[in-house]
């Protein structure tokens, strides 16, 4: 039987190599003997909190009284109201519901968005560093994105000058993610409005990963790019602020004029987001539940303020502190040399064959530095992140 030719736009999607390391992170981890210890996993971005008890009760509701079919391809109204009026009560914004899409995660609403505004040949401009998903996203459109050199000067972000003297004939517009996954880093406010500025006056679209903005520790940076104007389109998600990561529910906020046009290709694609994830997501909103968002958010701000001086101390740089989400990006250059290995993709192997602590390699997130730094997830628990701690220090010193 003759092989099946692979679509173009298949192979040009790289692996996601997070997922690939965490695999070999888990064999490794299944290979190690009984006396072994067990592999602390800092690899992945996935809160070690689960859906708060009001959100559980909310699911085990849904699903007894039957509201499990087809919601609207937007989403239950209900929801976007909740939605809006979060929005009101923590930013000061007014985003009316009629501009929210609720989808199937936030991988469902950046691929709604690039399909609705990307087409072949054009050219987005994203930093580099950045989340490998959201650049494919633009390559599964036919789009190319373009990654741009971004040090820590930038924060590991685009900025308005790099924007202007990057933009070409083929260039459709940015897309930004703030607080960033792998940094943990935001874009300066004034900077955001300068890029939006430099965008806008091209006729371009600015599109703003937010994904991990109910987790900024600054007030500074802690505002969404929605106040910035309504041709700013946003992507959020209800898996990492709201630690309902497997439940796959997100949503966009879009100009009104391109609610029907996402309308449209979310009935095709999708139909809807899950209904019984949902239902659960209105009771996120809750007091009580908004309450406990709050007192997590403080304890991965102690993880942050814990973790990256004890890195620092074993070695490792950390050239901009994360003022958001929950990962420290850390140039691995002198803890590769002190294990005798090159790059961060061999240096992760060592250390979790040597420390069992399983990281990152920059690979995934760009080509400029990125051979040298890891990314660690402090998603898990303090008590997780103190022996990981201990374990690097009795490989590396």
């Amino acid at each position: 039987m003759s092989p099946q030719r692979i679509a173009r736009r298949a192979e040009r999607i790289a692996p996601f190599y997070v997922m690939e390391v965490a695999k070999a992170a888990s064999e490794i981890a299944r290979e190690a003997t009984a006396h072994a210890q067990p592999m602390i996993f800092l690899n992945i971005g996935e809160p070690d909190f689960t859906a708060p008890p009001l959100v559980q009760e909310a699911a085990a509701r849904a699903i007894r009284e039957g509201r499990t079919q087809y919601t609207p391809a937007l989403g239950l109204d209900a929801l976007r109201e909740r939605i809006s009026g979060w929005y009101a009560e923590r930013f000061g914004l007014d985003v009316p519901a009629r501009r929210i899409v609720v989808t199937a995660g936030a991988s469902a609403a950046l691929q709604l968005a690039c399909l609705a505004l990307v087409d072949a040949g054009d050219e987005i401009l994203m930093p580099d560093p950045s989340y490998p998903c959201n650049r494919h996203f633009v390559t599964a459109a036919e789009g190319t994105a373009r990654l741009i050199a971004s040090g820590a000067a930038e924060r590991f972000q685009l900025s308005a000058a790099q924007v202007e003297a990057h933009w070409g004939p083929a260039t459709r517009g940015v897309l930004l993610a703030s607080p960033s996954n792998p940094t943990g880093t935001s874009i300066d406010p004034e900077e955001l409005r300068r890029i939006v500025d430099v965008v806008r006056a091209r006729g371009g679209i600015t599109l703003v990963d937010e994904i991990y903005l109910g987790l900024s520790f600054d007030a500074r940076f802690g505002q969404s790019a929605l106040a910035l104007g309504e041709d700013v389109i946003s992507i959020n998600s209800f898996s990492k602020y709201f630690n309902m990561t497997g439940w796959r529910l997100g949503w966009l906020v879009l100009p009104e004029a391109l609610v029907p046009v996402v309308e449209r290709l979310a009935q095709n694609l999708f139909i809807c987001a899950n209904a019984v994830a949902q239902h659960a997501a209105l009771a996120c909103f809750e007091p009580e539940s908004l309450a406990e968002y709050e007192q997590r958010r403080a304890a991965f701000r102690a993880r942050r303020d814990y973790f990256v001086p004890a890195l620092k101390r074993l070695g490792f740089s950390v050239p901009v502190m994360p003022d958001g989400a929950f990962y420290a990006w850390a140039d691995g250059s002198a803890a590769a040399q002190r294990l005798g290995v090159q790059g961060s993709w061999d240096l992760s192997f060592a250390l979790m064959r040597a420390a069992h602590v399983a990281v990152t390699p920059g690979r995934d997130f760009g080509d400029a530095d990125t051979a040298r730094f890891v990314r660690f997830s402090t998603a898990a628990s303090m008590e997780q992140l103190l022996a990981a701690i201990e374990r690097l220090e009795g490989v590396l010193r």
